[in-house]
């Protein structure tokens, strides 16, 4: 039997966004944007009643048909997928709202691009099926929705860098999506079953798990770019539209993330070991100091936040070889896995507001001066302060500067690798902060700099300026409900003990 509350709501996250992408398939190009802006308030407020729902009862199912599992299908909400939940949701309404504005200021893409919002409602509908899901071949569909309609966004403009950048992608993410699947064949074939669940209980250590283990998280890695797999990621990112580039930056490169963190805080305990762990920390360190300084060199804003992203993810990473604990220490005694758990979180949110914030802002330079060199930066702050604002307040957050969501993110897992004695992990952090603020400063350097031509900047409408700022300000006011947040979180028995369930009181069987 199962003991956590039933639920509709579940499935109706996915389904709405569903409905939502064939109807807007159905009515003509210049009724498409308006069922997209109302739709995406009605997805929001979905998932902010949803929210509500799992603060309330704590985790919520749906079973699909009422088949349970391994049968039937499982939808499951928990405090950690409601919170990445609600962020594609927060962050969804404001790309949408901006998309509005951005594609009615733009003269000449008028009817340009139909399928923005099918895509961009089928990707919606892909991220939340992907933090509901609770089996492996359910995880594997989800995702490769969200790829689909990635590369399907990427390549909306048409243009020749696009075309490129995206073929690259949608390359490296059948490569991904191979080994996953590999792996997920190879854990079929020795359990009989792909339930996340009923594989926590039945899934043994040995040869075929620990490959499995290896080759998924090989594809995962591959799928969020992280290094050395970041090849696809800055072409893509930079050549596609605005609104795009922020929803691939802040949303599509989570999902990766997040079946990584399930994954292995769920599923392959087993199998994990304290050297697995440092792997995939080096893989972390090593793409924030890289990323960071390719982003340096920049000469392209666009490039310039495409590289931050592979720096910002790679602190992601690190927190893995702080989740495995140590032979001889017990997990009473970890009192840095709340630390670290609370650090991933913050930098998954901090990060998807700051970067949306950039990538939008992105797009309204380019819409000012036809093109995004950063050297016409030059006198941002005088012709286009709220734009030159948005920039600033989202690339403190970036750096870690007090008070934003990136500071708590970085000092809580600074605080993680000091107290389980894992310091060779530090240097990394405060390098990656340093070279991290090298390019917010050279940024904002130009910005206040004058320029040598008189109003250079091409008029902008207020409203996508407003925008790119609301979300550089979701990046500090997320620390306001900071203590709220991580006790609604420590409805997960990671918070305390270690690689284990994330769901408190995980098993849905009586125990």
């Amino acid at each position: 039997m199962i003991n956590f509350p039933t639920s509709s709501f579940p499935a109706l996250l996915v389904a709405l966004p569903i409905f939502l992408a064939i109807l807007s398939l159905i009515f003509r190009i210049n009724r498409r944007a308006i069922i997209g802006l109302w739709g995406s308030f009605l997805i929001g407020i979905l998932a902010l009643v949803s929210f509500i729902e799992v603060i309330q009862k704590g985790t919520v199912i749906h079973i699909l048909g009422g088949w349970e599992p391994p049968l039937g299908i499982l939808l499951r909400m928990d405090p950690l997928s409601a919170v990445f939940i609600g962020l594609t949701a927060t962050i969804g309404v404001f790309i949408s709202l901006y998309t509005w504005w951005y594609f009615r200021a733009r003269e000449a893409s008028k009817g340009r691009f139909p399928l923005f919002w099918p895509l961009w409602f089928f990707l919606w509908a892909g991220l939340n099926g992907l933090f509901l899901s609770n089996d492996l071949f359910n995880l594997y569909v989800t995702i490769e929705i969200i790829t689909i309609c990635a590369v399907g966004l990427a390549v909306l403009s048409g243009e020749k860098n696009a075309l490129k950048s995206g073929l690259r992608y949608l390359l490296a993410a059948i490569a991904g999506s191979m080994a996953y699947l590999f792996g997920v064949a190879l854990i079929y074939g020795s359990t009989g079953t792909l339930d996340l669940e009923h594989l926590s209980e039945v899934l043994k250590p040995g040869k075929t798990t620990n490959f499995a283990l290896i080759i998924i998280t090989l594809g995962l890695m591959i799928k969020k770019a992280a290094f050395p797999f970041h090849f696809w990621l800055p072409p893509a990112h930079s050549a596609a539209l605005a609104p795009v580039s922020a929803l691939l930056s802040a949303l599509v490169v989570k999902g990766a993330f997040y079946m990584m963190l399930r994954l292995w805080t769920e599923v392959f305990e087993v199998s994990l070991t304290f050297a697995a762990g440092q792997l995939i920390g080096i893989a972390g360190a090593a793409a924030v100091l890289w990323g960071s300084w390719q982003a340096l060199l920049q000469t392209n804003f666009k490039l310039l936040v495409a590289h931050s992203s592979v720096a910002q993810m790679g602190y992601l990473l690190m927190m893995f070889p702080l989740l495995i604990i140590a032979p001889g220490i017990s997990s009473d005694s970890a009192n840095w896995l709340s630390p670290a758990w609370t650090a991933g979180i913050f930098q998954v949110i901090s990060h998807a507001f700051a970067k949306s914030s950039l990538f939008l802002s992105a797009g309204i330079i380019i819409m000012a001066l036809g093109h995004d060199r950063i050297e016409s930066l030059r006198d941002l702050v005088a012709w286009m302060p709220m734009t030159a604002m948005a920039i600033g307040i989202a690339g403190v957050s970036l750096i870690g500067l007090p008070p934003s969501g990136g500071f708590m993110a970085k000092w809580m897992l600074l605080k993680g690798v000091f107290l389980s004695g894992q310091w060779w992990w530090a240097p990394a952090i405060l390098l990656g902060s340093l070279l991290t603020a090298g390019y917010v400063f050279m940024l904002l350097r130009l910005a206040f700099a004058p320029s040598r031509e008189i109003n250079h900047f091409r008029s902008v409408p207020k409203s996508l300026q407003i925008c790119a700022l609301i979300l550089a300000l979701g990046s500090f006011l997320i620390v306001i409900p900071a203590e709220n947040l991580i006790q609604f979180l420590e409805g997960s028995e990671s918070f305390g003990s270690g690689i284990q369930s994330i769901v408190k009181g995980g098993r849905y069987g009586n125990e």
